[in-house]
């Protein structure tokens, strides 16, 4: 058995602070923007997240909120909030499970902004999504604005490409990036259904916009479709006409947006050939959100679901590296004692936005709620949620 993670062991001295730059992500309650269309406060008097009193406190108000209220938590969050999910998966499966449950009238999302903004599309106009802390985000959904994509479309048109262009956009995209692709006629996807999204795409047109995530699609489009790396080109928002030629957009088969997951993104060769080199024998398994060389060096890919199949179904005694979020590694290597499975890389790696959803905001929230007041709200104005949804059905109608 084994669940040391290979990490070194850091303090709050031990971070840098965050660059101020108008893409800076705040570490876990330290420091706020004022300019955030997210915010970053949440008011009350919330004790520290290590005061015992806390999970009565989150018990106490959960048995008032009965089946009123409905839990939802990502793998990706911390143990201590995940004791109180009522379902956990990734953030599609949750969504549906909250149109599941029609009779909920609170639907508490623990995971990042752009989950609760599909929770919202699915469920009845009579259910109210509440999001713990309104600065539980995604980088990768935050690097493809509507207004950078719009862009983006007009200068497809000029090169003469966009009526052969489908969008495909990941599901960790924003409610607005969906509306997009629901628009020009495209699909949503998931890490599990990307070939099946991508395959449905080149039957509608020659060519795919994949967005926001580049790793997602380029993987998809080389080891599952066949493609070659040449035949897909990165599309820049911060350069003119994407840093492309129109005549590079005229022979691309893929156009790739340039964004990433800020987790498997950190990923690298050196990060498999080190764990190859510490443990003989071991199996690499990585989430195709990492980078082409690390998952073309990794023994098994797929998504979170897929992750978590393969170590249920693993042989004791098997030794399993694993490339994704910390929190689940960890709860995996925890639940699979006869197995060793330890962390991809030696750097920490948690999902810092994910993280801002702690027990003193489940708390907050939960004991507002009880009370009769809805808090953090999160709502997508009708015409957005309409094409989102049109999108969004249109991956669950996709073939097999």
């Amino acid at each position: 058995m084994s669940t040391d993670l290979g990490l070194p062991t850091l303090t709050a001295q031990g971070f840098a602070e965050p660059s101020p730059t108008a893409a800076a992500l705040l570490l876990l309650g330290r420091g706020t923007d004022a300019n955030s269309e997210r915010g970053v406060d949440c008011p009350g008097d919330l004790p520290a997240a290590s005061d015992p009193g806390l999970v009565e406190r989150a018990t106490k108000a959960r048995e008032q909120l009965g089946d009123r209220a409905f839990v939802l938590g990502h793998h990706y969050q911390r143990d201590e909030v995940i004791q109180f999910a009522d379902v956990t998966g990734d953030s599609f499966k949750l969504a549906r499970d909250a149109a599941a449950r029609p009779d909920a009238e609170y639907i508490v999302f623990c995971g990042v902004h752009f989950m609760a903004e599909s929770a919202d599309i699915l469920t009845g106009p009579d259910q109210q999504v509440i999001l713990p802390d309104l600065a539980a985000g995604c980088s990768m959904a935050d690097m493809a604005t509507d207004q950078q994509v719009d862009e983006a479309w007009e200068v497809l048109k000029d090169a003469g490409v966009a009526a052969a262009t489908v969008p495909v956009s990941y599901m960790n995209s924003s409610a607005a990036i969906k509306a997009f692709t629901g628009r020009h006629g495209g699909t949503i996807c998931t890490s599990s259904n990307a070939k099946r999204a991508l395959d449905w795409a080149f039957t509608q047109g020659e060519k795919v916009l994949f967005l926001p995530d580049q790793h997602l699609g380029r993987n998809t489009a080389v080891l599952e479709l066949g493609l070659e790396l040449g035949d897909c080109v990165l599309f820049d928002p911060h350069r003119p006409g994407g840093g492309l030629t129109p005549q590079q957009l005229r022979d691309a088969t893929m156009i790739l947006w340039r964004g990433h997951c800020s987790v498997h993104g950190r990923f690298s060769l050196d990060s498999v050939l080190d764990v190859r080199d510490r443990i003989p024998g071991v199996n690499v398994l990585v989430h195709p959100e990492c980078r082409h060389e690390v998952v073309t060096a990794a023994d098994y890919v797929g998504s979170t679901e897929y992750i978590i199949k393969m170590l249920d179904a693993a042989p004791a005694g098997s030794s399993w590296a694993i490339g994704t979020e910390l929190n689940l590694v960890r709860r995996l290597a925890l639940a699979h004692p006869d197995k060793t499975i330890v962390f991809l890389d030696r750097a920490v790696c948690f999902c810092s936005t994910m993280n801002r959803i702690d027990l003193p905001h489940l708390v907050w929230s939960l004991e507002s709620l009880a009370r009769g007041e809805v808090v953090n709200r999160i709502t997508v104005d009708s015409e957005t949620a309409h094409f989102a949804r049109v999108a969004l059905d249109q991956m669950l109608a996709l073939p097999g």
